[in-house]
């Protein structure tokens, strides 16, 4: 049982929540025996699993043991004190993984492999993205793509919010530039959403499959991202409230396209 701080593998996971340390190794945290074993039941095995003496008979920790081990990772028993050090949480999970990040190339997507998919312009909050990323998985999407300098999908935050569908569902990053390039070939519609726009979401014409694309949560889409959709649409505020939570408007958006 590990139970110094300065252990090396402590100190390496510990450092996955800065984002230099994940840029410079590659590697993310997944916390929570939930989270681990949607990682291996997608075939991904952890590079170091980490877990407390609670969660040791676990059947579902026990195979994730297996699968880290069969792949050549790091498995390791260590305190509750370890634990709350590396999750940075009084309450912490007993189980903890780290994984390779994965990233998909945009020349590699089949559009026609899915109904919907959804692209992020300079996403600020990670608790957003993660929430968008699971709603992408619910409902079928094909990938998520993030344009533009965005927050970290391998954040601690991100990857919580996710609750294990960052293994489900592909990720891709694109300059703007990049991003409007393969958008030339898109098969289907391209839709955005805008406060000016007259088109009430729930009318546009929605040709599968269908690229969704949401601004960020300030200042939502520029003019020229927007010039990008063949349509742009709104969400209508029947309310006080002038504007909607960026995850719950793209979920809005994902369902209407789906």
């Amino acid at each position: 049982v590990v139970t110094s701080l300065t252990n090396p593998t402590v100190k390496a996971v510990r450092a996955l929540h800065l984002r230099k340390a994940r840029d410079e190794s590659g590697l993310f945290v997944a916390e929570g025996l939930k989270n681990v074993t949607e990682g291996v039941e997608q075939g991904i095995a952890p590079q170091i699993l980490m877990f407390g003496k609670e969660a040791a008979s676990h059947p579902l920790l026990k195979a994730a043991v297996r699968a880290t081990e069969d792949a050549g990772g790091e498995v390791i028993e260590v305190t509750q004190d370890i634990l709350a050090k590396v999750s940075r949480r009084d309450n912490p999970q007993a189980v903890v993984g780290v994984f390779k990040q994965r990233f998909v190339p945009l020349t590699a997507f089949q559009p026609a492999s899915a109904p919907c998919w959804v692209a992020l312009h300079r996403v600020r909050d990670p608790g957003n993205l993660g929430t968008i990323i699971r709603t992408a998985d619910a409902a079928g999407c094909g990938a998520v793509i993030l344009v533009g300098e965005c927050c970290d999908p391998y954040s601690v935050e991100a990857v919580r919010a996710t609750m294990g569908s960052v293994f489900a569902v592909p990720l891709a990053k694109a300059s703007e530039a990049e991003f409007a390039a393969w958008r030339r070939d898109w098969p289907g519609s391209v839709v955005g959403t805008l406060l000016s726009a007259e088109v009430d979401h729930r009318q546009a014409d929605y040709v599968r499959p269908s690229l969704i694309l949401m601004g960020n949560e300030q200042q939502g889409l520029p003019p020229e991202m927007a010039a990008l959709c063949d349509v742009n649409v709104k969400i209508p505020m029947r309310g006080r409230a002038d504007s909607l939570n960026l995850s719950v408007a793209t979920g809005i958006m994902i369902y209407a396209a789906t």
